[in-house]
């Protein structure tokens, strides 16, 4: 089975405009995704899809293969999908250009499953909420799972209630944005029909769930910390600034 990393980045986020090229502990926050999910033993090939000339001419400067996609895609999914049109590869995973704490066992986590099961379309990484202010905190996606682990809702919103003894018991998950879809899968998804859930809570994987379609997530040991504001930057940058990881690129 070919396995393909695919990292979406584009400079218009509304959030943090232009924070695919921050800087972060002295490089680039893309070429910190780009470099630690070129080490996952899973991976053939790495590829940055992206709209942006800046993004790409920054990209190639420290040696990644960039595929330039149409600056009219509303979510990251479409975006990969368009990109690896013209790309041999059995299973594609996406990991968000805002994901620089991206461990390479996260990635060999969340591809495993496919091994053993013809039937599974697309993964997801969780992991439990440590602290109370990301529970509470839009930019975190949060996730309610069933028996077998498949995604029943996602939000920005905070989701589980909390139970009467607090946030301390209540297991609450968010979404960890490392996911692989089978090939038939993600062309499948761009040509589904954006829903209306997914335009409420701007998620992607919601346009798979209100079409039908399983969402498996798969719990992840590391910590991790995604960047949509300055202020997460600043946070990720005390977190990764002992990281033995980074002596490896």
């Amino acid at each position: 089975m070919k396995i393909i990393a695919i990292i979406p980045a584009r400079m218009g986020s509304t959030r943090f405009p232009g924070k695919p090229l921050a800087n972060l502990l002295g490089r680039t926050m893309i070429e910190h995704v780009y470099k630690r999910v070129a080490l996952s033993k899973f991976i053939s090939a790495t590829y940055i899809a992206t709209c942006d000339e800046e993004i790409r001419q920054a990209a190639t400067a420290f040696g990644a293969p960039v595929i330039m996609t149409a600056d009219t895609h509303e979510r990251a999914s479409d975006r990969i999908a368009e990109a690896v049109a013209n790309i041999k590869g059995d299973l594609i995973v996406m990991v968000q250009g805002d994901e620089p704490m991206t461990h390479p066992e996260m990635i060999d986590t969340a591809v495993r499953p496919f091994e053993n099961d013809s039937q599974l379309g697309c993964v997801n990484l969780v992991r439990r909420i440590e602290q109370e202010a990301d529970y509470h905190d839009v930019n975190t996606i949060k996730v309610v799972m069933n028996q077998q682990g498949d995604a029943l809702y996602m939000s920005r919103q905070p989701i589980p209630t909390l139970s009467k003894a607090g946030f301390s018991a209540t297991q609450a998950y968010k979404q960890v944005c490392i996911i692989p879809f089978r090939r038939d899968v993600l062309l499948r998804y761009t040509q589904l029909a954006p829903t209306p859930l997914e335009k409420l809570e701007s998620i992607d994987m919601l346009r798979l769930l209100e079409h039908g379609y399983p969402v498996r997530m798969i719990e992840t040991q590391y910590n991790s910390q995604a960047v949509d504001t300055e202020a997460d930057l600043a946070r990720v940058a005390q977190l990764m600034a002992t990281d033995p990881l980074l002596s490896q690129y």
